[in-house]
């Protein structure tokens, strides 16, 4: 029999979040590996929880944080929620805080985080209520020890008294699943101290170099996952963007038709991409590029 735990089942929903907290739109997505026995609850019915089979996840890699863009889904600020202020820190240098952390699992898994990535249990992520998305942190299990590195990725837990909410996998590793929360410190790590993304581009798209690289450079993101640069209502101008992305890049680039009421835009994707680090990696190098700032989307 489950026991009963207390999840951050008090954070509104990613959907709400990622409307909330970009300053523009994100094209819908259609849920990845939603849990099939949700059938057509609604979503503030549901119930958080494990998966139906626990997973031992303890033996997953540790996360090789990088320096990532903050770009701007997600980040904000000021936000309002519950009628709470929030201002997302601009430096994460030096910030430490202690305090109780929950984990949130099958209810979100497979949806939108506030960023517009896929939040997926399994891996090492977090959410947090003021550090930039995204970006890593330390968090430490007080009364146990244990330590993991995450990357936050969501807004949350909105619940008095906890300041950070990890994943299933987080939660395993630190050893307070059962217990639903724990006492933990989080210290954010300074990007500045982090290797770039974009130094780890050419060995993700070197089949053999990439042997050599830490396992977690290999997470899987799901299936069709881009980066929209945009979406245009003139096809030659979109045709004309895939050409100056492919050419930049050499990654695939396509133009796809969309119905936006009465007209047609031309979405301007670069993908699918298969892994975490080569998203990363990619929305770094189009923003320093100067393509503005590409959103993560699952079709």
């Amino acid at each position: 029999m489950k026991k009963t735990i207390a999840l951050g089942t008090a954070r509104v929903s990613a959907a709400f979040l990622l409307t909330l907290l970009t300053a523009c739109s994100t094209v819908p997505m259609k849920t990845a590996d939603k849990p099939a026995d949700k059938g057509d609850i609604p979503f503030d019915q549901m119930r958080d929880g494990y998966p139906d089979i626990p997973v031992d996840m303890l033996a997953t890699p540790e996360v090789t944080p990088v320096r990532e863009p903050i770009g701007v889904a997600g980040n904000k600020s000021p936000y309002v929620v519950d009628g709470v202020r929030y201002s997302v820190l601009n430096k994460v240098k030096g910030y430490r805080e202690r305090g109780r952390a929950s984990w949130y699992g099958t209810k979100f898994h497979g949806r939108k985080t506030a960023n517009g990535e896929v939040y997926n249990m399994y891996a090492l992520s977090a959410a947090h209520k003021t550090l930039p998305l995204p970006s890593y942190a330390k968090v430490t299990n007080l009364d146990n020890g244990r330590s993991v590195i995450v990357r936050v990725n969501d807004r949350g837990p909105f619940v008095p008294g906890r300041i950070i909410d990890l994943s299933y996998t987080a939660a395993q590793k630190l050893g307070y699943l059962d217990n639903g929360t724990a006492r933990v410190e989080v210290e954010a790590l300074d990007p500045d101290s982090l290797p770039s993304a974009t130094q780890t581009l050419v060995l993700e798209k070197d089949a053999a170099a990439r042997k050599g690289l830490p396992q977690d450079a290999s997470f899987k993101l799901p299936e069709n996952t881009y980066l929209q640069i945009g979406a245009y209502s003139s096809a030659s101008q979109a045709e004309e963007m895939r050409g100056q992305l492919a050419a930049a890049f050499g990654y695939p680039v396509s133009v796809s038709p969309v119905k936006s009421g009465e007209k047609v835009l031309y979405r301007v994707r670069i993908g699918p991409i298969a892994q975490q680090r080569v998203l990363a990696a990619l929305r770094e190098s189009v923003e320093q590029k100067q393509f503005g700032q590409p959103q993560v989307v699952v079709d």
